[in-house]
């Protein structure tokens, strides 16, 4: 009778052992697919390249916050297709000289804005170190790209540096192309950590009110630190 309970006892401890390897079996099989969908979440400093946004070459122009989300889709081991929309503050910076205010006055342009930027744009990423999956990505990777884009921009604008000089709202919508460039370091299993720079290279020289007074146009930069996580594909039914 012992024997027989034994034996029961054991096969019970067999069976139970086999149902728990399969199932550990299934979920590292299931860790193993590739995740090809990322999603990523970024804020931090930014500025605009624009005619009244101060001395650039002496570094006195104004730092403003940006935010931006994007939805990043892997097409193969070294390129990506990602899709990004965000915000930023944008503003004018210091008084600029009598010389350059007469100027301004005779083409009619802005003397000092306040607003914000709406931007979402596409790109093709290219990563310097290709992966099959995200279980085998290195823990530092480079990555970068060039796009396409749409841009928005909403702002208070005055024709004056005086206090109570009368404030009038403008809207500036046009194209741009960013360039996007960034280093990632792995978190974890589902998740990376990233430095990212990025330019927005507008084709409008009209973002501040203020137009023709520099041959370069109105541009914005953005330097964020961005959260990437990548998510579980779709159940087939």
């Amino acid at each position: 009778m012992k024997i027989k309970k034994i034996s029961r006892f054991l096969a019970v401890g067999f069976l139970i052992l086999g149902f728990s390897t399969l199932g550990h079996g299934q979920n590292f099989y299931k860790e193993r697919i590739p995740k090809t969908d990322i999603f990523s979440i970024g804020i931090g400093p930014s500025f605009i390249y624009a005619d009244n946004g101060g001395p650039y070459r002496k570094l006195k122009f104004e730092w403003d916050p940006a935010f931006s989300l994007s939805y990043t889709k892997k097409f193969s081991n070294r390129f990506a297709f990602k899709t990004t929309t965000g915000i930023q503050w944008i503003q004018s910076s210091v008084s600029p000289s009598i010389q350059v205010q007469e100027r301004w006055i005779a083409n009619n342009g802005a003397f000092r804005f306040k607003g914000h930027a709406f931007y979402a744009d596409v790109m093709p990423i290219m990563y310097l170190f290709p992966f099959h999956s995200h279980m085998n990505r290195r823990f530092v990777n480079l990555y970068g790209g060039l796009g396409i884009g749409l841009l928005h921009v909403n702002r208070v604008q005055a024709f004056s540096m005086s206090d109570d000089a009368l404030e009038t709202r403008a809207k500036t919508t046009t194209g741009y192309v960013p360039f996007r460039a960034g280093i990632s370091f792995r978190l974890g299993a589902l998740s990376d950590l990233a430095l990212e720079g990025t330019m927005l290279f507008s084709f409008s020289d009209n973002l501040d009110g203020n137009a023709n007074f520099n041959s370069f146009g109105d541009h914005m930069g953005q330097a964020q630190l961005v959260y990437k996580k990548f998510l579980k594909p779709r159940s087939k039914k």
